[in-house]
């Protein structure tokens, strides 16, 4: 509104400048000239927002929208005109040099009148379809938004049906072979579900979480490879508070569970080491495996369902890397820190 207000202010003293120097009309009545004229534009043309509001309400042909405006330029440059033309007339009723003038202008004025009613709607067309860009926009989001919860929640849908097969099959066997041991399962099955079942609107947990759930995971797979499992774990202090997607790391867990520990009658070590910059969190995690065995085909459920999940989330599809050795299989889980 200042703006607005500063820009018709800037005209009336143009105005009363052409009229006085280049029209010798004395300094009041172009002054008078450029105050009633270009202030009952600047309120007409506020009023003009209206009407283009209204009428961008229902669908239009070219035709119709021509037609509304040829219209409605009429109305307004004879409403400008005839009230601005009643005022100064009689405010400078006997100042008959400026009232020959008045008269004598009155083509000219329509002219810019023309001119104004054209800026207007230029202007007003230009702020409705910005902002209904600006809403198509915060539409659109919105719907990426859900889009990408929905695609979220299918892909950790996944996880947990996944994992809980094989962990309620064990159970199963340990209830008769060893109750104590398929109590402690059940345990730690609930504690680790009760965790995927609980994580904020963003979907985000700190490492520190992550891996008290992951240690979870790894108790109730230790109960069911024994001596076969071994974890070791180096992260740093200032790793832990770090955010990164919740239930990330149990997939690259029992990925690396799947390539060692599946097929191996010997300990297989699974080690997680930890380290963190400027712009990344990094993780590693590795395993041996015997080279003799069969490696599972494909990369799994659980290796593709982290690629989504880091695409959609970050979009980048380099945050994730594989790689096998000629005894180690080594997983390289890469975390923006944003």
């Amino acid at each position: 509104m200042m703006i607005y207000m500063v820009v018709w202010a800037a005209l009336m003293l143009i105005q009363t400048a052409i009229l006085n120097y280049y029209q010798d009309i004395d300094l009041f009545a172009s002054l008078t000239d450029a105050v009633v004229f270009n202030a009952l534009f600047a309120l007409i043309g506020f009023n003009l927002w209206y009407v283009l509001r209204y009428n961008l309400k229902d669908k239009q042909s070219l035709f119709d929208i021509v037609t509304n405006h040829l219209i409605a330029s009429i109305i307004t440059i004879a409403l400008w005109l005839s009230l601005g033309y009643f005022i100064v007339s009689s405010l400078e009723a006997n100042n008959a040099a400026y009232l020959e003038f008045l008269t004598d202008s009155l083509p000219w004025r329509v002219i810019i009148g023309s001119f104004f009613y054209l800026i207007f709607v230029l202007l007003y067309y230009m702020i409705l379809y910005y902002e209904d860009l600006q809403q198509k926009l915060k539409n659109e989001a919105d719907l990426n938004n859900l889009v990408k919860e929905a695609e979220l929640n299918a892909l950790k849908s996944q996880i947990n049906p996944h994992f809980l097969f094989n962990s309620l099959n064990s159970i199963s066997s340990l209830t008769m072979t060893s109750p104590e041991k398929a109590q402690e399962m059940v345990i730690k099955l609930s504690d680790f579900l009760r965790y995927s079942l609980s994580h904020d609107k963003n979907e985000t947990t700190t490492l520190r979480r992550e891996l008290e759930n992951t240690e979870r995971y790894l108790d109730i797979e230790k109960v069911r490879f024994g001596r076969r499992l071994r974890y070791q774990s180096h992260v740093p202090e200032s790793c832990l508070d770090v955010k990164l997607p919740n239930m990330i790391l149990q997939p690259l867990f029992e990925n690396a569970i799947k390539h060692g520990v599946y097929n191996s009658t010997e300990e297989v070590l699974v080690e997680l080491n930890c380290m963190a910059n400027n712009d990344f969190l990094e993780l590693h995690i590795t395993n041996d495996f015997d080279p003799e065995a069969v490696r599972p085909k494909g990369e799994g459920i659980g290796l593709k369902n982290i690629k989504n999940r880091l695409e959609i989330l970050y979009k980048r599809t380099d945050l994730l890397e594989i790689n096998f050795g000629k005894i180690e299989f080594e997983v390289i889980l890469r975390i923006p820190k944003i």
